[in-house]
């Protein structure tokens, strides 16, 4: 293992509980405890919990942190009412992408954001670079821990360790729930990676053990990166790196719906253009007919003409067969038949719609 990579305040837990590590994004992180597919399976069959601790969050703060965010955000900020949080873009000049966010509304001028982990210096350094508002940027990540906590039962499972368990029966995905979660006080959001119901509980870092403890005992499953790639490729869900890059429109990643049609922001024209004139090629999914696992790169042929490029692969185990994300040449119409060339040779599949699994939040 790297000298030089972080340790979240929960690595000890997960080393003690058999967890294979690797490096992940600077951090040593869990792969795995028992297999990825047991893993997969608790989260949609009942609960599951991951250390997500390597994720940044941030706040920004000031009167005019409202603004600066409607501005570096693609995302409309101003329909958020306290207490609300939004999925978001942080969009460049050029109309690709940043990265891609989740921005809570906590006050008139009071918001918190949380970043992908790979981007956690670049997204800091670019907010900070375009902040001539006078916006306070705080990064809170060293000083707090992340722990998502999804599946079917997994709001009832906080509820019953939770000091409010009526407002995790009546909330809705990105409400905030604060409450104190096994005597642990946490900023409780429903959001999460998998497409299953969930909170993802930020507290700070010297309760992180005990909270994590707390949720085993009360039956919920750890579940490692592996498992959280699977999920959220079963659900339709992109990561920077794959899906979204910096020199990639998020139109052709499918994301329009979470980008403002009427305020001005920043790479808003490159983006209404791509929007008006389309894009050469578009986010779809691909279904094996078989178990074999596309790989990220493996090229995508219909009748005999390279039409694509695989940029996520997993085997699905809630669909029994290997499951991908995949450019395609934008003219392709769903349900046509495809081939996957893997080692040298071209696999069936189907090119479907990216959202494999449509589940609750």
């Amino acid at each position: 293992m790297s000298s030089g990579c972080l340790r979240t305040p929960l690595f000890d837990r997960h080393v003690a509980l058999g967890a294979r590590i690797v490096p992940f994004a600077g951090y040593e992180m869990p792969v795995q405890y028992d297999s990825v597919i047991a893993e997969s399976k608790a989260v949609r069959e009942a609960v599951g919990m991951f250390d997500v601790s390597h994720m940044a969050r941030l706040w920004l703060r000031g009167e005019r942190a409202l603004g600066f965010l409607e501005w570096m955000t693609a995302n409309d900020v101003s329909k958020l009412a306290d207490g609300k949080g939004q999925y978001s873009l942080l969009p460049n000049e050029r109309g690709g992408t940043v990265d891609d966010i989740i921005v809570y509304r906590i006050s008139p001028n009071a918001f918190r954001m949380v970043v992908n982990a790979a981007n956690h210096t670049k997204d800091v350094e670019w907010l900070q670079a375009h902040n001539d508002r006078g916006v306070e940027i705080e990064d809170e990540t060293d000083r707090t821990a992340m722990i998502a906590v999804q599946g079917p039962k997994a709001l009832a499972t906080l509820a019953a360790l939770s000091d409010q368990p009526e407002r995790f029966s009546t909330s809705a995905l990105f409400d905030v729930l604060d409450a104190r979660i096994a005597g642990v006080d946490c900023f409780a959001p429903r959001s999460g990676y998998t497409g299953e119901e969930g909170c993802e509980l930020v507290c700070a870092a010297e309760d992180a053990g005990r909270l994590w403890d707390a949720l085993l005992q009360a039956g919920v499953k750890p579940c490692g990166l592996g498992a959280r790639d699977v999920l959220r490729v079963e659900a339709g869900l992109p990561l920077y790196g794959h899906e979204l890059a910096d020199d990639l429109s998020p139109i052709a990643a499918g994301l329009g719906w979470v980008i403002s049609k009427t305020k001005e922001f920043l790479g808003c024209e490159p983006i209404r253009r791509a929007r008006e004139e389309g894009t050469p090629t578009k986010l779809q999914g691909l279904r094996m007919a078989g178990r074999r696992l596309p790989t990220v790169g493996a090229k995508v042929f219909v009748q005999g003409r390279e039409v694509g490029e695989v940029s996520s692969g997993v085997f699905s185990p809630t669909l029994d067969c290997g499951i991908a994300f995949a450019f395609v040449d934008a003219s392709i119409p769903l349900d046509t038949p495809c081939e996957v060339e893997l080692r040298g040779k071209r696999e069936p599949a189907t090119i479907v719609s990216k959202r494999f699994l449509r589940k609750r939040g």
